[in-house]
């Protein structure tokens, strides 16, 4: 892969992540979307759009698709892509993306420390400076309802940041991902009946459009994408470039949401990305 091919196909995949969170909030807060439905139809469409795909591509290995992707990393895409759905109930677009990549790069940071990577001063500082910076930011949070969302935030980053660590191995992106969700598509289809015997299924034209683009493009595709992408990258590279999704999501809140973007959430956003970006320039000195 040429070194522009990897770059045009890196911005369309962190494109795709800051659409997933706009698509999100457009679904369940300005059409009321149920949360349970909206990620269930996320992975249908998206298992969906990838089986197509593949089958257009080659019609024989759709029949071998379970020999790609694996059982953990199908595990670590749900967790996500339920955390994530909860979890924007209750926050905006921007703080949502602040959340969850910055439990990404400290799941991936961690990992590396688990493996054996040390770490140096500035490693310790940036380390010290995110945590601060995060306290700050959930400080005010704390005795109101968000901070589940927070919670459930922080859990799809981990669950992220581990299906990004077992992306990096992919030899084949399209089919490993498209193992993935078909490996879901089970619990996503219980979970669309179950949630239309307990509360029905009210659903409106804009709220499926919102979601199944939200499945089939920014998730489906995008996913494709990025597992495409990690294994020309360095991890400094793929750790550097996640940290731009959440200015890409403000900026989606902001024109489609119509979200003001606050004082405090842009002081602890720069405090957060700034001490991560300390750790990841260090990694990469040395």
């Amino acid at each position: 892969m040429s070194p522009i091919r990897t770059i045009v196909l890196t911005l369309l995949a962190l494109l795709a992540f800051a659409a997933n969170s706009v698509l999100c909030r457009l679904a369940l807060n300005a059409e009321q979307v149920n949360p349970a439905d909206f990620t269930s139809i996320r992975l249908l469409s998206a298992a969906f759009i990838l089986a197509i795909i593949i089958v257009i591509k080659d019609k024989s290995a759709i029949r071998h698709i379970n020999q790609h992707g694996s059982y953990a990393g199908a595990l670590f895409l749900f967790v996500y892509a339920a955390g994530f759905s909860y979890a924007y109930i209750s926050l905006s677009t921007a703080t949502g993306a602040l959340i969850l990549f910055a439990a990404v790069q400290f799941t991936m940071l961690f990992k590396g420390w688990l493996a054996g990577n040390k770490m140096g001063n500035q490693e310790y500082i940036g380390l010290l400076l995110s945590l601060l910076g995060f306290i700050y930011f959930v400080f005010p949070e704390l005795e109101k309802p968000s901070i589940v969302g927070c919670l459930l935030m922080i859990l799809a980053g981990i669950a992220w940041g581990m299906y990004s660590l077992n992306g990096a191995k992919s030899t084949k992106p399209l089919y490993d991902t498209a193992s993935n969700f078909i490996r879901l598509t089970p619990i996503a289809i219980i979970g669309l009946i179950a949630t239309y015997f307990y509360f029905g299924l009210h659903i409106s034209y804009k709220g499926l459009l919102y979601t199944t683009a939200s499945g089939a493009l920014a998730s489906g595709v995008g996913y494709t994408l990025w597992y495409q992408v990690l294994p020309k990258l360095k991890p400094s590279i793929a750790a550097v470039s996640q940290l731009s999704v959440p200015i890409w999501a403000a900026l989606g809140g902001v024109l489609l949401v119509e979200e003001p973007i606050e004082l405090h959430l842009a002081i602890s956003a720069a405090i957060i990305l700034g001490g991560i970006l300390l750790v990841i320039l260090a990694k990469n000195k040395h």
